[in-house]
């Protein structure tokens, strides 16, 4: 007689891990949380109408469901009339831990992806007015667009080459990662200092300056040099 003891029982069926693709490979990435830095690049700062200047950074979430994978529409999302792109580095751990240090930082890399924050600009506008809370505006659902990663063994740790969006052709969005204000390896010490990073877990890591509005039927596509591009379009 076979022993089930251990077996665990829900009251219902748990939902499916979320996933993204990695390039060159069947095998899936398990997304655990998903940490986003906010006004990483000075000019984008500026343009929020903030003060440039190198400053701790903060960091909001997103939910590990609301990933949008290439080949996927990025659906409207309701409750908004002024919904934006951010294209932006993400970053794909496979380790993690407390306090890392930034020179032990790379280690935790997994891989690379082209991302979009996608922020419903004005109920954000509305939450920064009555100092609450972002989720309504970033961590809606499919707010963050991905295409797959790319394995440190095959791009190494990218920290400079170009950054853009287009929107139906006409670029929004431009700038270099070594614009970042805090690098990939200070983001990820700091992190680690305020949770326990674990395998699974994506950093977006900001946005240069050229954010705008989409609406329905808009194509956007994305690119960071050495990662390639990506295209969702607005359903």
């Amino acid at each position: 007689m076979n022993d089930t003891s251990h077996l665990k029982t829900y009251v219902f069926e748990p939902a499916a891990v979320p996933t993204l693709a990695v390039a060159g490979s069947e095998a899936l990435f398990p997304i655990h949380r998903i940490y986003c830095v906010g006004r990483n690049f000075a000019d984008h700062a500026i343009e929020m109408g903030h003060d440039p200047n190198r400053e701790p950074p903060f960091f909001f979430q997103k939910n590990p469901d609301t990933i949008v994978p290439a080949g996927e529409d990025f659906p409207y999302p309701g409750e908004s009339r002024d919904v934006h792109h951010e294209v932006e580095l993400v970053v794909a751990l496979h380790r993690g831990g407390t306090n890392i240090p930034p020179e032990h930082a790379l280690d935790c890399v997994f891989g690379y992806a082209v991302g979009l924050d996608m922020t419903r600009r004005d109920l954000q506008a509305e939450a920064k007015k009555a100092g609450r809370p972002w989720e309504t505006a970033k961590a809606f659902e499919a707010s963050a667009p991905c295409g797959p990663l790319h394995p440190v063994s095959a791009v190494g740790h990218p920290d400079h080459g170009a950054i853009w969006l287009k929107v139906n052709g006409e670029t929004r969005q431009s700038g270099d990662l070594n614009q970042m204000i805090w690098k990939v390896p200070e983001m990820i010490s700091y992190l680690s200092r305020l949770f326990e990073l674990k395998a699974g877990d994506l950093i977006f890591a900001g946005t240069p300056a050229g954010v705008g509005e989409v609406v329905r039927g808009d194509e956007m596509v994305a690119r960071v040099e050495s990662l390639g591009e990506v295209r969702f379009k607005v359903a």
